[in-house]
């Protein structure tokens, strides 16, 4: 447990150093993503040297012979799509900011009250979701992404809503499926095996964290078939 107090007690002091940062970054968007990346990359860093964790990405093998994929209403040719993943830390977090750096997330609404943090996270284009709000907040939501889609960003959303432990299977929110009908997106599912290095409570352990990108889905897949992919490969 040594190394996983250090660890907790250095990854602290470290978002506190990063606070003046992200407090100057709130001038522009631009410097504010750069600077709340470079924060979440530095997390990857910290975990490698300290806790002994380190990461390994997986990509789908491409079966097409790189042949266009026919349009049939539920798939996109653009490269535009929901990232769907499985929440197990901030490990697979700082992982996706680091492989897609043009990204932005969905949080629960109270994490941008968090002084400076918080208000970087906003600046930086992050969306926050109040559940409370039911069909009202998802309409603005969706238009929300929409615009930001159209800018040019990738949203990825934490589809259980909260940190899995490793074995557990969470229900998926059905918001996913209001945003990728409406958009039109189709979906790509991520999972990792994060929760068994850097777990949601408990001891900290050394080796090989992966995150799993899996093959697209069409905007019109099931919650049930959705959850499969995510799960394929997860811990």
């Amino acid at each position: 447990m040594i190394r996983t107090y250090l660890f907790k007690i250095i990854l602290g002091i470290y978002f506190v150093l990063w606070s003046p940062f992200l407090l100057i970054g709130l001038i522009s968007k631009k410097l504010s993503r750069k600077l709340v990346f470079t924060d979440a990359a530095g997390v990857l860093v910290l975990a490698r040297l300290i806790a002994g964790i380190k990461y390994t990405v997986h990509y789908p093998h491409s079966d097409s012979a790189d042949i266009p994929a026919m349009p049939d209403g539920n798939k996109r040719l653009d490269g535009k799509s929901i990232v769907a993943a499985k929440h197990m830390s901030i490990l697979e977090i700082a992982i996706i900011s680091k492989v897609m750096p043009n990204t932005f997330f969905i949080l629960k609404h109270e994490l941008l009250w968090i002084p400076i943090y918080g208000w970087a996270f906003w600046r930086a284009g992050m969306l926050g979701v109040n559940r409370n709000r039911g069909k009202t907040n998802m309409k603005k939501l969706a238009s929300d992404v929409e615009q930001r889609v159209l800018d040019g960003y990738t949203l990825v959303i934490f589809p259980e809503g909260t940190r899995a432990k490793p074995g557990q299977q969470i229900p998926l929110k059905r918001g996913l499926l209001l945003l990728a009908h409406t958009l039109k997106l189709p979906i790509l599912p991520v999972g990792t095996d994060a929760g068994l290095y850097w777990p949601k409570r408990g001891k900290m352990k050394p080796g090989m964290a992966n995150v799993w990108f899996e093959p697209l889905l069409p905007c019109n897949a099931s919650l049930d078939e959705i959850s499969a992919a995510i799960n394929r490969h997860s811990a």
